[in-house]
């Protein structure tokens, strides 16, 4: 193993550690002075951190629905409905193209004077900005995650189908269940584990991924409404040139990681426990 870990070590953790000593420095005139936990103290005080982290509490409340989704067509395609195997294929697809390319054809679709405000004029709903109302362009972006990276929890819950006993679907139609009642009492219950595992690595991909489709689709606009930590350290470090307040917030991001990754370790060990 002393390879893997010295890689592990060269690569991830010494780098963190520097960006953790680095987040107590200063940027500009005091440029390599400590300055304690002044960075940090002003990532609270700034209203972008703030709606960043407000952002995250939307994720976590959107987080059901996003795992809800693979979850219900992965349960379609394991009981055979007809085309199934296209299905398969088709809800993959997103997965596969670039952020850039997902947000840029988004960007068409969404656009004021786009096909989809033109499909709502047909049947009498007028135009909405999807892209530019505050209190509408987050929901978009994250609808637009959830269509573009949910094949790859729909191939995970589908693995766990593999492992389902189907004398329990079996002895669930002989009683006569309905499919919600099956869905319900059966399926959900037989794949805990699974469902825990898609909650935990969704919620990591949606705060460490979405980056590309915020810089092509809202530039973390309208009014800073779509910031996410990792949009906000892009900004510090690549626009306002100030790496020592990037590392702060970078290391706010890696507890807020480090936590929903020690709650995962914590409920597969507790579920590995019952099993």
């Amino acid at each position: 193993m002393a390879p893997a870990v010295l890689i592990i070590v060269a690569l991830r953790l010494w780098p963190l550690l520097l960006g953790v000593n680095f987040s107590f420095t200063g940027d500009g005139e005091r440029n390599g002075s400590a300055v304690g936990f002044d960075n940090y103290l002003e990532l609270l005080q700034d209203p972008l951190f703030q709606g960043s982290l407000r952002n995250v509490g939307l994720l976590v409340l959107l987080l059901p629905l996003a795992v809800a989704i693979p979850g219900m067509l992965a349960t379609f395609i394991y009981l055979r409905v007809p085309g199934h195997r296209v299905f398969r294929s088709v809800y993959f697809f997103p997965a596969v193209l670039s952020p850039v390319i997902v947000g840029a054809i988004f960007n068409l679709m969404l656009a004021f004077d786009g096909p989809l405000n033109a499909l709502l004029g047909t049947v009498g709903v007028g135009p909405v900005d999807w892209l530019g109302d505050p209190d509408v362009a987050m929901f978009t972006v994250v609808g637009v995650q959830i269509w573009a990276t949910f094949g790859m929890a729909l191939v995970v819950f589908l693995a766990g189908f593999a492992s389902l006993d189907a004398t329990l679907l079996d002895a669930a139609r002989v009683d006569g269940a309905s499919l919600a009642r099956t869905i319900w009492h059966v399926i959900i219950p037989s794949l805990s584990r699974t469902i825990q595992f898609v909650f935990v690595t969704t919620m990591i991909g949606m705060l460490t991924s979405m980056f590309g489709l915020l810089y092509v689709m809202t530039s973390g606009g309208p009014e800073g409404s779509t910031y996410l930590p990792e949009y906000y350290i892009w900004i510090q470090q690549g626009q306002m040139n100030r790496p020592a307040l990037a590392s702060a917030a970078s290391t706010v991001l890696f507890v807020i990681m480090l936590v929903v990754g020690l709650l995962q370790i914590s409920v597969l060990r507790r579920t590995g426990g019952r099993t």
